[in-house]
């Protein structure tokens, strides 16, 4: 069940509470077990099957709401849960303040550092990150047309909510907290998580960066990862020296429920620490290669040959891709039977040179089509090195394709003795001097297949060219 906490003492709130109730049939209930500025007093139900205007998401076997309304400021109210019915997820309405214009956005709560907005300095509560993409898709479905969509920082209280909760945000000022079509765009987007699980398998922690984070939120709308909590660089700063916060570090991964961190810029502290407390940090490189491939794939391919992060591909990946696995909750994390058995093999790294000379864009589809894995350099543009195949003919399948690919310069490709053998003919620049041939438009149109005349003879093109073999053997 998902719980949505509306504050009186917040218009848009209010307001988006309005259009909640205005968008589906709830049911009207008491509870006068609860003080009413505490939850308490009249609340509503609503279950997935009722009729919702704004929904289309798939339900899983929850889909019910509860909306409940409180007196104070939403970073004010600690265990917000308790008030409700045994919920999985809890989502705070409220309003966004900035400068930046109209904006739907989410983040989620708790302090690195001290606590000035509410909660406990150095306490954080749980993230929801698969409900928070969920959500950020949402936002983008359904933001009226001057409206930006966006992800926050964690900068304020609560730190203890009870289940996974986070912040769905209308704003920026005034003008858009009494804007009738952001507040019905946000009520519609919460709607929207009917059925959402909080979590997945696949959740970093980000560090670094602005208040606005979007290096995370690409990662979160672009890949099949998500994101937990970010402690953006202002937030870092708050909180200290990473070797005096390792509790507060600690929390922010167990939270989360990740086990790898993205830092956006340089902290090699932080990264120490992170790394002491048996995280790992990874790149934004890594989290998208890695996207639509079992991660038991990943470490092994990674032990075997080299690391992502140091020019290590993929080829064929698994059916699951970042778009099918990016809201579900068991996004090809792959075990030991997921990930097929392979034997490392050099790749042919002269006939590669060739090719990728004449059409790189074939080439790398050519290795990413015939091989599980492969190593790269130049920044991840140029295959070299070793592969991992499934099968010894799959290396076979790309010595094909890239000679394949060789006949576009050259006039025949052949396969001799295993080698693959080019034959090309060319225009002689020391045939054409033999025969008298001044260098400059007489090389030109010879070099071009056209007839010459010299001192009153005419050359062909064919008597001035040679036949250049190349020998590759892979």
């Amino acid at each position: 069940m998902i719980a949505i906490v509306v504050s009186r003492a917040d218009s848009a709130s209010e307001r988006i509470g309005d259009h909640l109730l205005d968008l589906a049939d709830w049911e009207v209930r008491e509870d006068d077990s609860r003080p009413d500025a505490e939850g308490g007093g009249t609340f509503y139900r609503l279950d997935r099957e009722t009729s919702v205007e704004s929904s289309d998401a798939a339900a899983s076997d929850d889909g019910r709401f509860e909306l409940r309304e409180f007196e104070a400021l939403h970073l004010e109210i600690e265990d917000a849960a308790a008030a409700f019915d045994a919920p999985d997820l809890l989502v705070f309405a409220s309003r966004h303040s900035g400068d930046t214009g109209p904006l739907l956005t989410a983040h989620f709560t708790g302090n690195f550092g001290p606590a000035e907005y509410g909660g406990v300095a150095g306490e954080l509560a749980e993230a929801c990150p698969n409900a928070h993409a969920r959500l950020l898709d949402a936002f983008e479905k359904h933001a009226p047309e001057s409206y930006e969509v966006g992800m926050e920082c964690t900068h304020h209280g609560p730190s203890a909510v009870g289940v996974p909760s986070l912040f769905a945000e209308l704003g920026s000022d005034e003008e858009q907290w009494d804007d009738p079509e952001g507040a019905r765009a946000v009520a519609r987007a919460i709607l929207d998580l009917a059925g959402v699980e909080p979590h997945r398998d696949r959740q970093v922690v980000g560090f670094g960066g602005g208040h606005y984070v979007p290096r995370f939120e690409r990662i979160e709308r672009e890949t099949d990862w998500a994101v937990g909590h970010v402690a953006a660089d202002w937030v870092l700063d708050a909180m200290g020296a990473p070797e005096a916060n390792r509790d507060v570090l600690r929390r922010a991964f167990e939270a989360s429920r990740a086990e790898r961190a993205v830092v956006d810029g340089d902290a090699p502290e932080l990264k120490r620490v992170v790394e002491e407390l048996g995280y790992r940090v990874v790149g934004e490189t890594w989290v998208r290669e890695t996207t639509g491939v079992p991660l038991a794939q990943v470490e092994r391919l990674e032990d075997d040959l080299s690391g992502v992060e140091d020019g290590l591909r993929f080829g064929d990946r698994t059916p699951e891709s970042a778009a099918g696995a990016a809201d579900s909750a068991t996004a090809t994390e792959g075990d030991a039977e997921s990930a097929p058995e392979y034997e490392v093999v050099d790749l042919p790294d002269d006939l590669l040179v060739e090719v990728q000379g004449i059409d790189p864009e074939a080439t790398r589809e050519a290795v990413a089509a015939n091989m599980l894995a492969f190593e790269t350099e130049q920044n991840g543009t140029r295959a070299a090195g070793r592969a991992a195949v499934r099968a010894p003919d799959d290396r076979e399948a790309l010595v094909d394709a890239l000679a394949d690919l060789l006949r576009v310069k050259y006039d025949s490709v052949a396969r001799e003795d295993g080698a693959v053998v080019a034959r090309a003919t060319t225009f002689d620049p020391e045939k054409a001097r033999t025969l008298g041939v001044p260098e400059g438009p007489a090389f030109g149109k010879l070099s071009a297949g056209q007839s010459v005349t010299v001192g009153g003879e005419e050359i062909a093109p064919e008597t001035v060219q040679s036949e250049r073999v190349r020998r590759f053997d892979p």
